[in-house]
């Protein structure tokens, strides 16, 4: 059984989707042994010069290195991703490298009718840079519209058609999973890469 870590990838107490990532968990929980991993502890990013990280930092980076991949869930804000998450991926590039090549699936939740498809964008955009380098599963966009109606009373997805869409996107995403920790010889590589890159 795969292991996946599922980041919630905002600081919000009421956000839906940790609610959405709570879903998965249970619905695929025969299929994947799933934690879900909250950022709200994690200090903001000031870029210490003895490159010293916070403890939660740490502790999410070794289990983002041990999971078979990584499901990020975010909502959006100013057609962007929260800048809780942006701060969290920050601390999880500077002197560590938990991303590289690791698979990833990008999920979303807003209480609007775009489902977060912009900030979905931007964090493909951001998993790219040289110091994350992450393998983001391609043409796998869950967006989840009018998410503060989409739960009923014991958390369950209410729309059948959404439940479908994920279930098929899930199945493929353990198949990527599989496909791309099965490409291991430029891993080192990529990791040197990423650790000797410098904007300077």
């Amino acid at each position: 059984m795969k292991k996946l870590l599922a980041i919630v990838g905002t600081n919000s107490d009421q956000s839906t989707n940790r609610q959405l990532l709570q879903f998965i968990q249970r619905h695929f929980s025969k299929q994947a042994d799933i934690e879900i991993q909250e950022i709200r502890d994690i200090p903001l990013f000031n870029k210490p010069e003895d490159r010293k990280l916070p403890e939660i930092v740490e502790t999410i980076a070794n289990k983002i290195e041990a999971a078979d991949g990584v499901i990020i869930s975010t909502p959006e804000y100013d057609h962007a991703v929260p800048a809780s998450l942006i701060n969290a991926l920050n601390w999880l590039s500077y002197g560590i490298y938990p991303f590289v090549d690791k698979p990833v699936m990008i999920t979303g939740a807003s209480y609007g009718t775009l489902g977060s498809s912009r900030a979905q964008l931007h964090l493909r955009q951001i998993l790219d840079a040289p110091e994350l380098k992450a393998r983001i599963m391609p043409s796998s966009e869950f967006l989840l519209s009018y998410s503060l109606q989409a739960f009923d009373e014991e958390n369950h997805l209410k729309d059948q058609t959404q439940v479908e869409k994920l279930e098929g996107l899930f199945e493929d995403f353990l198949a990527f999973v599989e496909m791309v920790n099965q490409l291991t010889e430029v891993h080192e590589f990529n990791k040197r890469e990423a650790a000797n890159f410098s904007w300077e």
